[in-house]
C-alpha cells in the first residue's frame, strides 16, 4: 500500500512537470499557425523540420531570416561560459571545503557559518555591487592603475566567468561529503611524506568524486540557463549567451515562435547530455552528502 501511495504522488507529480516540456518538443516540429491551436497538438499531425533548418540558416521551401552564425556563437559562449565556472567552482570550492572540513584553525566554524549566511541573501541585492567592482577593475577594459575611465571587465567573458567562480552552496556541499572521509586515510597519507596539498589532490578528491559530480550538474546547468547577470552587464552581441540571444531574439522576431520553440530545444540539450551522464553520481553525491554534520 505504501508503494501504491508514493506512485500515485509521484506519477501525478512527473507528469505535471513534464507535460511542459513535452508541448515545448511537440511545437518545435509543427507550423507556427499549429503551436497555438485548442485543445493543443501533443503529436504534429505534419511534423516538420523547417523550425530547426530557419534557426540554423539553412533554406527551406518557406526561407526565413534565421539566426544562423549568431546561434552557433551563442551556443560556443555558453559552453566556453558555463565550462569554466563549473571547472572553476570545482577547484576553488572542493580546496576551501577540504579546509573547512580536514582542517583545524581559529574560526574555522565561524568563518564557515558566515559562509553559510550568504545563502540567506538574494542574489538580486548583490547585483548593483558586483557591477560596480566589476566597471572599475584597474588596468582592464581602458582603467586606469584607481579603476577609473573605462568599462572594466563589463561586456567581458571575465565579468561573465568569474564573478561564479565560487559558490557558498557548492562549498558546503562538498564540505558535507568529506567528513564522511575518514582521517585515518589523510594521515596515512601524511606518514608516507605527502604534503597537503598532495593529500587534497590524490585522496581526497578521487574519494570525493559522487560530491563533485553533483556540484559539477547543479553549477553547469545555473551557469547554462543563466539569464539576468549576462544581461546587465553583456552589451555585444559576439558575448551573448543562448538564453541571452534567445530572448533578444524574440524582441528581435515577434512572431518566430515556432523558431523560438526549435531553439529553446537545442538549448536543453547540453543540459540533459550532462545530467544523463552523471546522474548516478549525482544521487550518490545527494543522498550521502548529509550523513555527517
Amino acid at each position: 500500500m505504501p508503494v501504491l501511495l508514493a506512485y500515485a504522488i509521484l506519477v501525478p507529480g512527473a507528469l505535471l512537470f513534464v507535460a511542459p516540456f513535452a508541448w515545448l518538443v511537440s511545437a518545435s516540429f509543427q507550423h507556427v499557425g499549429d503551436i497555438f491551436s485548442w485543445p493543443p497538438q501533443w503529436i504534429p499531425e505534419d511534423p516538420t523540420l523547417d523550425n530547426y533548418k530557419t534557426f540554423f540558416g539553412i533554406p527551406t521551401e518557406s526561407t526565413r531570416s534565421g539566426a544562423s552564425a549568431d546561434v552557433l556563437r551563442w551556443f560556443a559562449n555558453s559552453v566556453f561560459v558555463a565550462s569554466s565556472i563549473t571547472v572553476l567552482q570545482l577547484f576553488f570550492n572542493a580546496m576551501a571545503a577540504y579546509v573547512f572540513a580536514k582542517r583545524t584553525f581559529p574560526g574555522r566554524d565561524t568563518i564557515f557559518l558566515l559562509f553559510l549566511a550568504t545563502l540567506m541573501v538574494p542574489p538580486q541585492i548583490t547585483l548593483i555591487p558586483n557591477y560596480l567592482v566589476l566597471k572599475h577593475i584597474p588596468l582592464f577594459g581602458g582603467n586606469d592603475i584607481l579603476g577609473q575611465g573605462g568599462h572594466g571587465w563589463l561586456d567581458s567573458y571575465y565579468g561573465l566567468i568569474l564573478p561564479g567562480s565560487v559558490s557558498a552552496f557548492g562549498i558546503f556541499l562538498l564540505r558535507q561529503y568529506m567528513l564522511t572521509i575518514p582521517d585515518e586515510l589523510l594521515d596515512a597519507a601524511r606518514v608516507d611524506g605527502a604534503g597537503e596539498f598532495r593529500v587534497f589532490w590524490r585522496v581526497v578528491l578521487p574519494l570525493s568524486g559522487p560530491a563533485l559530480a553533483a556540484t559539477a550538474i547543479f553549477t553547469f546547468i545555473y551557469a547554462w540557463e543563466d539569464f539576468l547577470w549576462p544581461l546587465i552587464i553583456i552589451s555585444s552581441p559576439e558575448h551573448y549567451t543562448m538564453p541571452l540571444g534567445l530572448a533578444l531574439f524574440v524582441v528581435k522576431n515577434r512572431t518566430a515562435w515556432d523558431m523560438l520553440m526549435a531553439g529553446s530545444v537545442v538549448a536543453t540539450i547540453p543540459v540533459l547530455v550532462i545530467f544523463m551522464i552523471f546522474q548516478r553520481h549525482f544521487i550518490k553525491g545527494i543522498s550521502l552528502s548529509g550523513l555527517k554534520g
